[in-house]
């Protein structure tokens, strides 16, 4: 099973395959008794409107669609931003015109598919009109599935734009950690790599050679984050006849700036027992598994 985010495992769009993630960007809850939340929230409003000061690139079927170092951040959420697009810098005539006009909550805007070759892609775009806030009038504001790929620069991103606001360090430890699930023993380490993500709880990363691997079962599930990569395997829990479902990942090949992460392990404290320095620390509550 393939997924989008990590940003930490995310959850699928229709036009792509379902990806996980450590990796959709879970938000926190707090507001729920016995919830407290831990860790920094995001800092960004909804409808915030930003420069973004990169080169941005959206290729579908081989074909750039568009190329702009004029796009801007619009957060729809406080989680990350989307990619607005000047339609002048839209490549070519891929642009289909659906004759639909919907008065959404920034402005009217028209929905447009996608044609590049033999490709087509129904609703994949909005093009805002005149009467769209400063700033947001003739953009077009893609669907991130619609597209095969997209580049800052010159390095992909997946699953959603990285949000400058959002803040990733790994930082290798020497604290006493144990993770546990239903009282056994799954991973114990004195040199775990700490990965401190704005907006989620940190997540403890393990050497393969601390983890138990007989309570661990390998999984074909995918995940991908804008800040981490594409994680290599996944795998579930399983403690006698229990099986908790794709609890641990690990990303043999990260992004440069969490390479202290790679062919280590890591578990969604969501699921399991965390023990760091003898004191067990409270399951943190997320959007990812708030079901």
């Amino acid at each position: 099973m393939t997924s989008t985010n990590p940003s930490d495992p995310p959850q699928a769009a229709a036009m792509q395959p379902k990806l996980t993630s450590d990796h959709q960007p879970e938000r926190a809850r707090s507001d729920r008794a016995g919830a407290a939340r831990t860790f920094p929230a995001m800092a960004a409003e909804v409808d915030q409107i930003e420069p973004a000061p990169r080169r941005v690139r959206g290729v579908l079927n081989g074909q750039v669609v568009f190329d702009t170092t004029r796009a801007i951040y619009v957060w729809e959420w406080p989680n990350y931003p989307q990619y607005y697009i000047p339609v002048e810098d839209v490549i070519g005539h891929v642009l289909v015109d659906e004759h639909h006009e919907q008065q959404l909550r920034r402005a009217t805007a028209s929905r447009h598919g996608l044609l590049v070759g033999d490709v087509q892609r129904n609703g994949a775009a909005w093009l805002f009109h005149a009467d769209a806030p400063p700033g947001i009038a003739g953009m077009v504001r893609f669907e991130w599935a619609a597209l095969d790929a997209w580049f800052e620069e010159d390095e992909e991103v997946f699953v959603h734009p990285r949000n400058p606001y959002t803040r990733v360090d790994a930082l290798r430890s020497h604290r006493l950690l144990r993770i546990e699930s239903t009282g056994a023993v799954l991973a114990e380490t004195r040199s775990p790599v700490l990965v401190f993500e704005t907006g989620l709880p940190t997540r403890y990363y393990i050497d393969k050679t601390d983890v138990r691997f007989e309570h661990l079962v390998r999984t074909d599930t995918q995940t991908s984050c804008p800040y981490k990569g594409t994680t290599t395997r996944y795998w579930s829990v399983q403690v006698d006849s229990t099986v908790h479902e794709d609890l641990a990942w690990t990303y043999d090949h990260p992004t440069t700036a969490l390479a202290a992460i790679a062919g280590m392990v890591g578990f969604y404290n969501e699921k399991v027992d965390v023990i760091l320095d003898g004191q067990p620390l409270e399951r943190p509550v997320t959007h990812f598994f708030d079901a």
